[in-house]
């Protein structure tokens, strides 16, 4: 399947390397071009996979210092098409993914859908139907385009191969003999015997042999005629071997049997090699050949043994006779246990659609509180914008209490949103795990700061113990350990008033290259009733109504840590006694870190040396009026456009510093919109305003060219932060 890739990267690409290039290595100093082409020779010549992924890095670092976008492209491409010829497809998909956010800013061209080609190629590897699909599906959007019709072929053959893993046999035999009648050009005869071998494969899954073994002829011919691969050359005699002894002609077996043995030795010989993958095959397959020998013989055998049989069957006549007799005393039982049986399955039946119905409801509740949640963030974001507003313009003591009630009410609410998606996040498997670098002991003392008021409020006396040896960093990930952190201190605090809370950090166990630790919260609250422990952590329960009604909350806290520990490996342990506190604990196992790189704070009252130009693409008439206010509070004006068309149109002839764009719009939506713009303009910034749902993605949205997300509703300070940054870019 690599060759298919090359194939299409010579037809796409518009250079080619020969050998030449060290006679003019000196003209060509230290170019792009010159690296790439090193690169590719050594891992098409040489097969030295490390000396490529050194010379396409060398490409990248030049093309970066040059800003040399399109051949930034070129590199990351090359590099990923490398890793994914060593297999390492999650390194492969990394680089496909970047070079595609570059392609897409310009006309659609023939190394995007390379890209997305091969991007299919990787998530088909990983068994990720739905993904290769998907971008094999882009592909073949982009060569329409450039009526590019023979790499079509390619993509076809692939999404073939998809059906068949399906098991949508007649489909793909349907787009297979499309593959063969299309292709004409002799570069792609190689692609034309893989749809002969697929057919030969479907027909043997099917047991039409005789089916199978004319498709396997033909792609033996074909290969023959074109420059005789030597691994499809193996594929096939394999196949012809395997399928004639399946058709009972073992002669045939044997004959392709050994042009496989042969093969294979010519092939070992070329390179030289003691002990290859290739003499690994010869082994087995002459172990295959002596099985089916012994076979032949053993059959001939069984025919001199058959008139011993006859009188062996004469005897057994007779014990038959005896067995029947014992047959008529088992019936009684035979029928009592098929009624048994009967009476299993249907039981079976009815808990199978018990089941069923169970998973739907599950799912339908998921769907509704995500969909609810979504739609509610729209006007949650109006709320909490007008609030900040009127809270920045010095209301009346009157006023002021009405607005910090209406802020808390807001946040509150917009917590309880956030808890219910993180729930069907984690409760739908769309929860990944980040490892980067981490200081533990400086995270846990922020944690601490912003529960400052908090614990002054319900006067805390708060006691923080880490392990002072813990002088370094670990890798791990960061949200999900401060998710759980907040909601087990957050509680400690609450029911603790006038009390004492403690969060201690220990060093469990460590390695060279690991470590475990243990963190405990504890508390002399309220504690909890031992007849309540079991279902604290179930979702929405906090032990009683009343409980509810004193201290608030939406009872999803310890659901969520829970939850979030299962996905990292770990476990919730509570002891707990009513009106003497409660102790939560977990264990988790890092791996030791890096130095962090040094964090760069942006001024948000930074003054900027001429006017600024922003447009603001945003269809909602108060979520205009909000943003709008608040940019003009930091002496920012912006151009206000409510639908995506209109937007494509102004940003060709105004020149703007940034874009803020609403993702949903009426008509074009915002990441169409984005694609548009990129298409003529791939400098100015664009960053995507919305309320991302358990559905949405946010690598996806940066796929169409934007530069950051920020998700509704937002926090002003983080508008400003984001805003600042790209703003400071264009100074």
């Amino acid at each position: 399947m690599a060759k298919q890739i090359l194939i299409l990267f010579f037809l796409a690409t518009t250079y080619c390397y020969s050998q030449s290039v060290y006679k003019d290595a000196t003209k060509i100093n230290d170019s792009t071009d010159y690296y790439l082409e090193i690169g590719l020779f050594n891992k098409e010549e040489k097969k030295s996979y490390s000396k490529a992924i050194l010379y396409t890095e060398k490409a990248i670092e030049f093309a970066k210092k040059n800003k040399l976008s399109n051949k930034l492209a070129d590199c990351y491409l090359q590099l990923a098409t490398i890793f994914f010829e060593l297999e390492k497809n999650d390194l492969a998909i990394d680089y496909y993914i970047r070079a595609i956010s570059i392609y897409s800013k310009s006309e659609p061209k023939s190394n995007i859908a390379l890209a997305y080609y091969s991007l299919g190629k990787c998530y088909l590897k990983k068994n990720n139907i739905p993904y290769a699909e998907s971008y094999f599906e882009k592909a073949t959007i982009v060569y329409e385009k450039l009526n590019f019709l023979e790499a079509i072929e390619v993509i076809n053959l692939q999404k073939a191969i998809i059906k068949k893993e399906k098991r949508k046999y007649e489909e793909a035999i349907t787009i297979l003999k499309g593959v063969i009648e299309n292709i004409s050009d002799d570069a792609l005869l190689s692609t034309k015997t893989e749809a002969y071998i697929q057919l030969g494969e479907i027909e043997v899954i099917k047991k039409e042999y005789s089916q199978a073994l004319d498709y396997l002829n033909q792609a033996k011919y074909t290969n023959e005629t074109s420059n005789n691969d030597f691994k499809l050359a193996k594929r096939i005699y394999k196949l012809l071997g395997t399928t004639h002894e399946k058709n009972n002609n073992i002669s045939s077996s044997n004959f392709y049997l050994q042009k496989y043995v042969n093969l294979i030795d010519s092939i070992g010989k070329l390179n030289n090699s003691n002990l290859t993958e290739n003499t690994v095959d010869k082994i087995q397959f002459d172990k295959q050949l002596k099985t089916i020998e012994q076979l032949d013989k053993e059959r001939k055998s069984q025919q001199k043994t058959l008139r011993f049989s006859k009188l062996i069957s004469i005897l057994s006549i007779a014990l038959i006779s005896i067995l029947s007799l014992l047959s008529l005393s088992l019936y009684k039982n035979n029928k009592i246990r098929t009624s048994t049986n009967k009476l299993l399955k249907e039981k079976n039946k009815e808990l199978t659609l018990e089941k069923e119905k169970a998973e739907r409801a599950s799912k339908a509740r998921a769907d509704f509180l995500s969909t609810v949640s979504h739609e509610l963030r729209t006007p949650l974001n109006a709320i909490n914008g007008i609030t900040y507003l009127l809270l920045q313009e010095n209301p009346k003591q009157s006023q002021l209490d009405y607005l910090k009630s209406l802020e808390f009410s807001g946040n509150y609410l917009l917590n309880f949103i956030n808890d219910i998606l993180e729930i069907n996040r984690l409760e739908s498997d769309k929860v990944t795990i980040e490892k980067i670098n981490l200081n533990i002991t400086k995270l846990s003392q922020n944690i601490i700061n912003s529960f400052k008021e908090f614990i002054n409020e319900n006067n805390i006396n708060f006691h923080l113990n880490i392990d002072n040896s813990l002088n370094y960093n670990l890798k791990g990930d960061p949200t999900k350990i401060s998710q759980i952190l907040i909601n087990l201190i957050n509680n400690a605090i609450k029911f603790s008033k006038d009390g004492d809370v403690w969060f201690t950090i220990s060093k469990k166990s460590e390695t060279e290259n690991n470590i475990t630790l243990h963190f405990e919260i504890r508390d002399n609250g309220i504690g909890i009733p031992e007849e309540k422990q079991e279902a604290i952590f179930d979702s929405f329960s906090q032990g009683s109504v009343e409980i509810n009604r004193t201290y608030g909350g939406t009872g999803l806290g310890l659901s969520i840590v829970k939850k979030i520990l299962e996905v990292m490996g770990s476990e919730i342990y509570l002891i707990s006694e009513a009106e003497k506190g409660s102790t939560f604990s977990f264990d988790l196992e890092f791996e030791k870190g890096i130095i962090d790189p040094v964090t760069i704070e942006i001024n948000q009252n930074i003054e900027f040396s001429n006017e600024k130009n922003i447009l603001l693409v945003e269809d909602n008439k108060i979520n205009q009026m909000i943003t709008q206010k608040m940019l003009e509070r930091k002496g920012i004006s912006c151009v206000i456009i409510d639908n995506g068309e209109e937007a494509i149109e102004n940003v060709k002839t105004n020149n703007y510093d940034l874009i803020l764009m609403d993702v949903h719009l009426p008509g074009i939506n915002g990441t169409e919109a984005t694609t548009e713009i990129r298409k003529f303009n791939n400098t100015v910034p664009i960053i995507a305003l919305t309320a991302i749902s358990l559905n949405e993605n946010r690598e996806m949205l940066l796929s169409y060219g934007m530069n950051e997300v920020i998700t509704k509703p937002f926090e002003p300070e983080h508008l400003y932060t984001v805003v600042t940054k790209y703003l400071s870019n264009t100074e």
